[in-house]
């Protein structure tokens, strides 16, 4: 088990913000030994095929290494130099997609990625270069910060905006592989309040969660 969030410590031990738990719920110690882990809140985590993981939050530092936002870990927690994210995000990435192809999509109140000026969701190489070939258009009006991947490649953005590339999305809306507004999936008049939860069925209906107590007028 992997557990995340802004706690420093698990059972009296250091376990800053992350920690790999054994199946009797005992500390794993063999996961970051000695190491500091992040200096500040993890917000998602994704373990990859070959068992490594990503991490992502509103850390600027990793076991004492600059690594804004977003790492890659190996097995053991110490970071994977392969994954290079340079000077990374200015601000929090909230929530990660992991795509079979390895490439890595990111959502957040983020402005710049390495210096260069992205919108708030951006879609990575599994080397942790920009994928040049996904593009969202114009900035939602406000922070997304829920990603849903579905199994045909499409994705679920959930967040406080109201409209996403122009288009009118109550809190939640749904992007063709190369980020694109699917025109297929609309949500009307959306929600009225904040959603924190997205999961899918085994029929892909979406079942969603958070504090509306009305979607598309109805309550």
């Amino acid at each position: 088990f992997i557990a995340f969030g802004s706690f420093t410590q698990f059972n009296g031990k250091l376990a800053n913000r992350i920690a790999k738990l054994t199946s009797k719920g005992e500390l794993d110690t063999t996961f970051n030994p000695n190491q500091t882990g992040a200096d500040s809140t993890i917000k998602g985590v994704l373990v990859q095929s070959d068992g490594k993981l990503l991490v992502a939050g509103n850390f600027t530092k990793y076991n004492g290494a600059s690594v804004k936002r977003l790492v890659r870990l190996n097995s053991n927690g110490t970071i994977d130099t392969s994954f290079n994210v340079g000077t990374g995000f200015n601000y929090m990435v909230y929530s990660i997609a992991l795509q079979p192809d390895g490439k890595i999509i990111a959502a957040g109140s983020f402005t710049s990625y390495k210096g260069a000026a992205v919108k708030k969701v951006i879609r990575l190489q599994p080397n942790g270069d920009v994928d040049t070939s996904f593009a969202i258009g114009t900035n939602p009006d406000n922070t997304p910060n829920l990603l849903l991947l579905q199994p045909d490649g499409k994705l679920l953005v959930a967040g406080d905006f109201s409209t996403f590339n122009g288009v009118a999305a109550n809190k939640l809306i749904r992007l063709n592989t190369d980020g694109s507004v699917d025109s297929s999936f609309s949500v009307g008049t959306g929600f009225d309040g904040n959603i924190y939860a997205l999961t899918l069925q085994n029929d892909n209906k979406i079942l969603v969660g958070g504090a509306f107590s009305n979607y598309k007028g109805r309550t």
